[in-house]
């Protein structure tokens, strides 16, 4: 038996308002902007998205899901869409969808302060079971980014496993259809993407281009049936806004959607789980020494979408300088604001490669180049620096 993991990120940022060298006031974010971004997305991706879901929960009671939501997304939720957080909701208490632990704030943390990092997983954890009513017991780290310091750490934190990406230098042989046990961390388990189907949904469904094109549900069901005897698990990850947004209704993925689940459980020989009962089922097939830093993003895999030029290395390390004056200041709006900087949107906004799926970089992309996000960025910074000199 195979069994389909899908795992949704839900994730909006607060992004920036322009803010100049002229300006002085703590209003740094473009309410307006993301207000507008929220509702659309809700209207054409998460309502619609939400409704198919447990439509198909009703249905089928072999179908699972799971989702991460950022802190920041569900702020923005509750305050300019809060139906979303209603459906979601929904979802939570047909007892078959799982909610992931993450950063609140979407957060390169771990990169730069553990201490950080653990505040913002301790407070995600406990707004997922304040909303929701469930504590995550499960960890996805800000884009994919994994090692094997993570993992010793999230066991530290007692999760039961974690996510990563199922890069090919990172597997080398072995295949992404197995649980995993971390390089010297007994006690969780490592699911890994299959980012080649992930992606077939993901990026390639509305490429005419692409030879598969136009993606039937029957295909994609028979290359997850491929899975039986070659391993035990399919693990779909990607962004929830692939429904509606990135691929449009017009093309086609709802429907998609709608026929896929029914086609893969045919005759009794796959099913779907959450991400925790793939754990709970599929014993390790072997451990899994990742020790360089890996992510989603990219055809390298790395963090390079993130620290891959000077601006952003200069603009992460000055925002972290400011951690201590920040937290020993004991203003909550202060350190709410220096986290949402942290966000790693402002920093992909930054980003000068140029690569193959280049067009993930542009969504929503409030700025001209990743000078003008940097310059902005740095505007706002040295902002919030006045404010800690009182």
């Amino acid at each position: 038996m195979a069994s389909v993991c899908f795992y949704f990120q839900v994730h909006q940022p607060f992004r920036l308002r322009r803010y100049s060298v002229f300006d002085s006031g703590a209003n740094y974010f473009d309410d307006y902007h993301n207000a507008e971004v929220c509702r659309k997305v809700a209207r054409k991706c998460y309502l619609p998205t939400n409704r198919l879901m447990l439509d198909l929960l009703r249905r089928f009671d072999r179908f699972a899901v799971s989702y991460s939501m950022t802190g920041v997304a569900l702020e923005q939720f509750e305050q300019w869409a809060p139906e979303v957080v209603d459906s979601f909701r929904a979802l939570v208490d047909t007892g078959r969808v799982e909610l992931l632990a993450e950063t609140y704030y979407h957060s390169l943390a771990f990169l730069y302060s553990r201490d950080e990092f653990r505040e913002q997983v301790m407070a995600h954890t406990a707004r997922m079971e304040e909303v929701f009513g469930v504590r995550p017991r499960v960890f996805r780290n800000t884009e994919l980014i994994y090692n094997n310091d993570l993992a010793h750490f999230i066991a530290g934190m007692g999760f039961d496993g974690l996510v990563a990406e199922g890069a090919d230098h990172v597997l080398g042989y072995r295949s992404p259809a197995f649980v995993y046990r971390p390089a010297g961390a007994d006690r969780v388990s490592l699911l890994l993407k299959n980012y080649r189907l992930s992606d077939d949904i993901a990026f390639r469904f509305s490429d005419r281009n692409w030879p598969e094109w136009p993606l039937k549900a029957e295909t994609f069901a028979d290359w997850v049936d491929q899975v039986n005897g070659n391993g035990y698990v399919v693990n779909l990850f990607m962004d929830y806004e692939t429904f509606g947004e990135h691929q449009w209704a017009e093309t086609g993925i709802f429907d998609f959607m709608d026929h896929l689940p029914p086609l893969v459980m045919k005759d009794g020989k796959n099913d779907f789980k959450t991400l925790s009962q793939a754990i709970a089922t599929y014993p390790p097939e072997g451990e899994l020494d990742v020790p360089h830093m890996v992510s989603w993003a990219d055809v390298e895999r790395d963090l390079s979408a993130w620290l891959g030029n000077a601006m952003q290395s200069n603009a992460l390390h000055e925002l972290y300088r400011l951690e201590g004056a920040v937290k020993a200041a004991g203003a909550p709006e202060l350190l709410h604001d220096w986290r949402r900087l942290q966000t790693s949107d402002h920093f992909y906004y930054m980003c000068t490669k140029w690569f193959a799926d280049g067009d993930v970089h542009k969504y929503f992309n409030p700025y001209e180049s990743p000078y003008d996000s940097y310059i902005n960025f740095m505007n706002v910074l040295d902002n919030l620096r006045m404010r800690l000199k009182g």
